[in-house]
């Protein structure tokens, strides 16, 4: 297909899109018809005035210049009669489009570009080709504006004007397979119009979503609608979305005159409100106006209910999180000008993700890329794609728990499907990623040095800090001990030699140990009147990464863990964790013996808490623990997104603690169900499709007694587990206690 690439004639920028069009025939008899399709830019493929196919955003997001750009082929054998119009419409897009952490555009290309072929097969066993070549035409288009960040203009009183035949383009980048899930429109819903105390007309949709409006209008021609988008109001209920930074997120629709529909075909905003900046009409029709929700196409296999309606709504907002940001790529957030593939975003919500929804092929897509953008030195940057001049490294250098996606996303994914193929896929980049770190730091077996995010967004630091207080050095060393480890386990899953990695793993522990165990073990809390961060060692996180990663001994873990406690306790019984800690610290307390510990946090209600943006009325989860302050106001407008997925980790706490369902054998081969009922959530039901069929694990308080309920399909053995001590073995079936 490389060789069929076209181009516009023109040379002048194209910042909407361009339209590539061919006439052609087929004869009698046609038993099937598929084409490939591809562009530089953006496509939507179109047969004789019909759309091709229910994706949208194609070809998808991937690293262009380290891996491919992406082909989808298309059955259009129904699409097809004796004559035939083929238009191929390309607008910009991720590669030509604003993108990227340095607000660059062109990042892949200067201009767009289409490659299409197609292969008609007659009953008579004949077939016929034609592809992409100098025979199409090229024409303006009614979207005379598309961009991810910047939203879309669609004029329909525009009439397309003729640029010239195609000319071949010779396109860098080698064509590859598509191997992700397609992105698709999902739900919709209608709106409430609102009038703020400013007077504005403004749109609730009731859920934060990522997606577009779409409008069914007829006015007088050449009127338009404008439309600002945000995910809040303001503390007086004004439109707000200054938190957008430089993303306009403007979407444009021109009236032809006749009976119109509009939707963006070539870019996405994250939403709940639409303000309504210019409308032909005295009046508004809330009812003309959908919000289509958009995203990769995944089966949802797990589910989370209690008798508790506050903790289903941070169920809920965990589930809308994933969904407004998988959208080809795990991004951190799909409203502002970034939506990038954030790495420790990533992995934080990996196992969360992975329950909620079939992430196999969605995962096997973006590591393909992550394996391609690794550094030859073994680096793994902070976002995935990331072109050349997207980011500045500044702001995604390499940064441990970041990175760390690289061993920890296979290991995860391996313990959910059981499929050895993923480690095999990735076992040489979780290698590589171990070295680069056991090169990186100022000391042999520690990994000392250098800028890492660290804590990010924990308020031990103060309410205004982006970095928590826990050295950076520590969090570094202790992932560079668990990266390890998680080669050792990945190495021996697949019969690797992984003594050396064990070596290593033993002298990292021993460096950490005397690094930081030494003096975090003797340190006396009744010695001092405030706590000591020991240079920032003495933190909730700190305590946190060493029961979890295994950096102390058993008899020690006694020691941590009361630290654990008391650090909750100094910090007003509430966590003081980001986006490091937060998704290990209910583990943490739970694994070892203190899940009343764990409850507390998760029954809070003030900052920093997850209650606390459920209580401020949030449809997803937040960025930050006090995006939105007790006052009203906003912690900030620079990092201040509203839909952002990381802390909605605690789903994965919710599925194996709360209702107790837990891998033993990858692939749910083999699980325990140790639920740790808590009266106040009043009964728990839980769900995960798995290889072997659907598998349950449900309880309730029913007069002051607990009834069990657990459903293990065929295939699948069970150990349970409850808290009063009964325990059954090798359990298939239904089973009720």
């Amino acid at each position: 297909m490389e060789k069929h690439w076209i181009k516009s004639p023109r040379s002048e920028k194209y910042f909407g899109a361009i339209r590539f069009a061919k006439n052609f025939q087929v004869g009698d008899c046609v038993s099937s018809a598929k084409v490939r399709v591809s562009s530089v830019g953006l496509y939507e493929l179109q047969i004789n005035d019909q759309k091709v196919g229910n994706r949208v955003l194609t070809p998808g997001f991937t690293s262009y210049n380290m891996r491919g750009i992406q082909y989808q082929e298309y059955d259009i054998t129904e699409y097809l009669s004796d004559e035939n119009t083929v238009c191929i419409t390309v607008a910009p897009g991720w590669a030509v489009g604003y993108i990227g952490y340095a607000h660059n555009k062109e990042i892949y290309a200067d201009h767009v570009s289409a490659c299409a072929v197609f292969t008609v097969t007659y009953q008579n066993g004949t077939a016929e080709t034609f592809s992409t070549d100098s025979s199409w035409a090229v024409y303006t288009h009614p979207v005379t504006h598309a961009d991810i960040y910047n939203g879309e203009t669609i004029d329909k009183t525009h009439i397309p004007q003729f640029l010239g035949a195609a000319e071949p383009d010779a396109v860098p980048y080698r064509l590859i397979p598509d191997i992700g899930e397609p992105i698709c429109e999902q739900e919709s819903f209608k709106a409430v119009l609102l009038t703020t105390p400013k007077g504005e007309k403004v749109l609730d949709f009731g859920q934060n979503m990522t997606g577009y409006v779409a409008l069914k209008i007829q006015g007088e021609r050449g009127r338009k609608v404008r439309l600002s988008f945000g995910e809040v109001l303001d503390r007086d209920g004004n439109f707000y979305n200054e938190n957008y930074r430089t993303s306009k997120n403007e979407v444009v629709y021109i009236l032809s005159g006749e009976a119109d529909d509009f939707k963006p075909a070539f870019s996405f905003q994250g939403f709940r409100y639409v303000r309504i900046d210019e409308y032909p009409f005295a009046q508004i029709d809330a009812e003309a106006f959908t919000a289509i929700v958009v995203h990769s196409e995944l089966k949802r296999i797990g589910n989370f209910e209690c008798g508790n309606q506050k903790i289903n709504q941070l169920y809920h907002n965990i589930i809308w999180g994933q969904k407004s940001n998988y959208l080809d790529i795990p991004t951190d957030c799909p409203q502002r000008d970034e939506r990038l593939g954030w790495t420790g975003d990533a992995q934080v919500f990996c196992r969360t993700a992975g329950t909620n929804y079939d992430v196999k092929k969605f995962f096997d897509k973006w590591l393909s890329d992550l394996r391609a953008e690794q550094g030859a030195d073994g680096a793994v940057y902070g976002t995935c794609p990331e072109g050349p001049g997207m980011s500045t490294r500044a702001h995604t250098r390499t940064s441990a728990a970041w990175a760390d996606a690289a061993t920890i996303i296979p290991w995860t994914l391996y313990q959910l499907y059981g499929d050895q193929k993923i480690l095999s896929d990735n076992y040489d980049m979780m290698c590589r990623w171990v070295e680069y770190m056991h090169a990186a730091g100022t000391e042999e077996y520690l990994w000392l040095g250098g800028w890492h995010y660290g804590d990010w967004l924990a308020l031990d630091a103060g309410a205004d800090s982006y970095q928590g207080i826990t050295s950076t050095d520590l969090i570094a060393s202790a992932f560079f001990a668990y990266s390890t480890q998680l080669v050792i386990q990945a190495g021996e899953v697949l019969g690797k030699d992984v003594s050396p990695y064990r070596a290593l793993h033993q002298n990292v522990l021993s460096a950490f140990r005397k690094a930081y165990l030494e003096d975090i073990l003797s340190y006396d809390f009744d010695a001092h009147e405030n706590v000591d961060p020991l240079g920032g060692k003495m933190t909730q996180t700190a305590m946190v990464l060493i029961l979890q990663f295994g950096l102390c001994t058993e008899d020690e873990k006694e020691r941590i863990l009361s630290h654990l406690v008391k650090l909750i306790d100094y910090f007003g019984g509430k966590m003081s964790t980001g986006f490091v800690g937060t998704p290990y610290i209910m583990h943490a307390l739970s694994q070892n013996g203190r899940a009343d510990v764990a409850y507390k946090l998760l029954f809070n209600e003030a900052p920093p808490s997850w209650l606390y943006s459920v209580n401020k009325g949030a449809t997803t989860m937040w960025e930050h623990w006090n995006g939105i302050k007790e006052d009203g106001t906003f912690w900030s407008a620079d990092m201040n997104s509203f839909n952002h997925y990381a802390y909605g980790s605690i789903g994965d706490w919710l599925y194996s603690v709360a209702a107790g369902i837990k891998i033993d054998e990858p692939g749910y081969k083999k699980v325990t169900l140790a639920p740790q009922p808590d009266e106040r959530l009043g009964y728990v039901k839980s769900s995960v499709k798995t290889p072997y069929g659907p598998l349950l694990s449900s309880w309730a308080y029913v007069d002051d007694a607990i009834k069990y309920k657990f459903i293990i399909p065929e295939g699948t053995t069970a150990t349970i587990i409850l808290p009063d001590g009964r325990a059954l073995q090798n359990c298939t079936g239904e089973i009720r206690l």
